[in-house]
């Protein structure tokens, strides 16, 4: 008995793939796609396709450099990954520009069902947030892991210490600081480590805007 395997694959966005097996007629009356007689046949499995999203809050707006797997359910050739241009426009196969910044992801979906429908009849659309490059916040100075850190949900200045491996053993702890601009003008807010872990002046531990820098001396 001859036993032969085919594989459709899958665009490499979705989240898993599919193996067809066929089984071949043998010479011993067996047809396709039944059960093989021999003992210790298997068929063969491909592994998950593994998407790599950016675990995003549902109400995530799209910014400018982020980074999109547009997946077109059975039409490849209108699948692309995307960076979202300064200007908020994304570049795709057929529908050309589209804009995507100030959407999230279940808008620009449906946007896109709705303008591919004179392409492709029942148009369904995977959007895929690959990398935020547009919400930011800097933290510097004494602490273990200093560096930019994506915005993808509400964050506290407490919560982002902790992501960035939390205060040196000199830092000024009652000494941190916030640069912000806002109405295009540069303010600073005050934040005591000590005070907040002590469960005192909590107000000082406010949520994050991008473009945000924390300053530990």
């Amino acid at each position: 008995m001859t036993v032969k395997y085919r594989s459709k694959s899958i665009a490499s966005a979705l989240p898993a793939a599919i193996v067809l097996v066929t089984l071949a007629a043998n010479p011993c009356g067996a047809q396709a796609g039944q059960a093989p007689k021999a003992k210790g046949a298997a068929a063969a499995a491909a592994p998950p396709a593994v998407v790599a999203a950016v675990p995003v809050a549902v109400d995530y707006l799209i910014g400018a450099e982020d980074v999109l797997s547009i997946v077109f359910w059975r039409d490849k050739d209108m699948s692309a990954e995307v960076m979202v241009r300064p200007d908020g426009m994304i570049s795709l196969p057929l529908l050309n520009e589209v804009h995507a910044a100030g959407l999230t992801p279940t808008q620009l979906k449906d946007l896109l069902v709705e303008q591919s429908k004179k392409y492709v009849e029942d148009p369904n659309v995977t959007v895929v947030i690959k990398a935020i490059n547009s919400r930011k916040v800097f933290i510097t100075g004494e602490i273990a892991k200093a560096g930019p850190y994506p915005l993808t949900g509400p964050t506290t200045i407490l919560q982002l210490i902790s992501m960035a491996g939390g205060l040196r053993d000199y830092a000024k702890a009652d000494k941190i600081a916030i640069m912000r601009t806002e109405n295009g003008k540069p303010v600073s807010y005050r934040f005591n480590f000590q005070e907040v872990l002590k469960g005192k002046k909590l107000q000082q531990n406010i949520l994050l805007k991008p473009g945000d820098t924390i300053i530990v001396p």
